[in-house]
């Protein structure tokens, strides 16, 4: 069945696996479809009861519970505007965006109502606290009129941060989100009877579209998980929920293998060589692959990893260890997949092939064949709102969205993505280098926790943020004499990493950050407040005409 609109969605759903088990907070509630359903509509009263209608923006701001899921679907599938939030968001930011949102009404979690100014709360209609659906203030009594949603009508606008930009928000349609979904679908059939455990934030695209709208549609259930994705937090989940999919960021995995893998076969100089030969790296991936399954419940049938480029290192131990993990690709503006593949089809380093439905081609490309993505797709978004000019440089009249990303396709149409177009460094001999490509060996290393590569004088300089706990357990003289360490540890990594890139990505120097690197809410590195080019830059633009000759 094909659905135009998440409404068309929700009431199939809600009609086909009514008794099933929908959403639960582990240890605590769980509701079937129908009890979800008679949450749904009660939110959806309580939105109407306090004057808003079809077409009203409402702001969603809440840590992951079944009622984050409520409280969207009522907005949505009563024809108004659900504006989901990233809890990251500082608190200036947070008001900036609900008032540049125009939201009438507000539903959020007690932590984050904190972080809110007195004046953005009293602006709202109402505001209602999401863990239990509790009226928090109120200014309004009136009466709204609810419409039935159209499939070109706006049904959310999620608020991005860019690394180098503020942020910006992005305008999906009932038929774009409709259209995600059974794209989703059909790139992996899920069961009613999957279990999926829930870690990454709602308000992100990827965790709404894949880890909460996908399952809704095909009648499984979620879990969701009151405490941050640690390995003392996630392990007893696993162990309690046995899911059969997961989805996760590419960070969560490193530091499994970089932990119980890597580690392990460096801490003596014999196992390390024996690490080193393939046979029999692919012998102790497949073994430690097997323990892994074990410990993630013994019912996995995809781990899907999205939002960064997993180090290579690390998805070798995947692949060897035949996990049953695959790789997309995609953006909030695309809602989000691009191109993604299943566990039976992957390949090192590839997001796997585009969807089908979507058209790709790379454009400006060079002598390697790389390119930028450029896709047009029935994803996509239909701009960001209150900005026609950012607009215009993301979509072309006809419907093309530029990915600012620089790709290459294999010759079985596979997909590579080499890093963001606007943080490439052009090399003395001007060869192209990919930043994040050194950034993933770096971050392999069991010391280094975070890094930036970025380019000084010619020559690149690799900015790292060392992992302090692991290095006093390694090094028992580093506080005798740090300085000295450290310029030996500084020497070792250099080694390791320009053994494993070619001639022209190879580190000069290595920085030491002495605090942790400023992020975006979506945890990405600030890239721009830590490149050097930019700086020089700077300098440059500052000069007069006149200093410039």
């Amino acid at each position: 069945m094909e659905f135009q609109t998440i409404k068309e969605l929700y009431a199939n759903s809600i009609r086909t696996y009514g008794n099933r088990p929908s959403f639960s907070m582990l240890e605590r509630e769980s509701m079937t479809y129908n009890d979800f359903d008679d949450r749904v509509e009660y939110v959806r009263g309580i939105l109407l009861g306090a004057g808003l209608g079809s077409g009203d923006k409402v702001a969603l701001l809440s840590s992951n519970m079944p009622n984050w899921n409520v409280c969207y679907f009522a907005i949505v599938t009563s024809g108004m505007i659900a504006v989901p939030i990233l809890p990251d968001f500082s608190g200036s930011e947070l008001d900036t965006i609900i008032a540049h949102s125009e939201a009438k009404a507000l539903f959020v979690s007690d932590k984050l109502y904190s972080r809110l100014s007195k004046e953005t709360v009293e602006r709202m209609n109402i505001v209602v606290r999401t863990k239990n659906l509790g009226i928090i203030a109120r200014t309004s009594s009136e009466l709204g009129v609810m419409t039935e949603p159209k499939p070109d009508d706006l049904a959310v606008i999620i608020y991005t941060s860019g690394t180098t930009s503020s942020p910006k928000g992005v305008m999906l349609t009932h038929r774009s989100i409709a259209a995600q979904i059974q794209m989703d679908r059909d790139l992996f059939f899920v069961r009613p009877d999957d279990i999926f455990l829930s870690i990454l934030p709602l308000s992100h695209t990827y965790e709404c579209s894949l880890g909460m709208l996908l399952p809704f549609m095909c009648g499984a259930s979620v879990v969701y998980v009151d405490r941050p994705p640690t390995a003392s937090n996630l392990l007893p989940a696993l162990r309690q929920v046995r899911p059969t999919v997961m989805l996760s960021v590419p960070l969560v995995i490193e530091k499994i293998y970089k932990s119980q893998v890597a580690a392990r076969f460096r801490s003596s100089r014999f196992l390390g060589a024996l690490y080193a030969r393939p046979f029999f790296r692919k012998t102790i991936h497949r073994i430690a692959g097997r323990r892994l399954y074990k410990l993630f419940g013994g019912r996995l049938r995809f781990f899907g990893i999205g939002g960064a480029k997993l180090d290579t290192e690390a998805e070798r131990f995947l692949l060897e260890g035949r996990f049953p993990y695959a790789i997309g690709y995609g953006l909030t503006e695309t809602a989000p997949l691009i191109a993604g593949a299943v566990p039976s089809n992957v390949r090192l380093g590839s997001t796997g092939p585009v969807l089908p439905g979507i058209e790709a081609r790379l454009e400006d490309t060079n002598e390697l064949g790389e390119g930028e993505l450029v896709v047009k797709s029935p994803c996509t978004m239909l701009g960001y709102y209150k900005n026609p000019e950012l607009t215009a440089e993301a979509l072309s009249p006809d419907g093309w969205f530029r990915t600012r990303d620089l790709c290459a396709f294999d010759a079985d149409g596979f997909l590579y993505v080499r890093g963001r177009l606007g943080s490439m460094i052009v090399g003395p001999n001007g060869e192209n280098i990919y930043p994040e490509d050194i950034e993933s060996v770096l971050n392999s290393h069991f010391l280094i926790s975070d890094s930036v590569v970025t380019q000084d004088k010619g020559k690149l300089v690799a900015l790292v943020r060392f992992d302090r706990a692991e290095l006093e357990k390694r090094y028992h003289e580093f506080r005798d004499d740090l300085a000295a360490t450290m310029e030996d540890i500084k020497a070792d990594i250099i080694k390791y990493v320009n053994s494993k890139v070619n001639k022209s990505s190879k580190i000069a120097t290595i920085e030491e950050q002495e605090h942790d690197f400023e992020k975006t809410p979506s945890h990405k590195i600030k890239r721009y407040l830590y490149t050097r080019k930019s700086k020089e830059q700077e300098e440059e633009n500052r000069k007069t005409p006149h200093e410039k000759q």
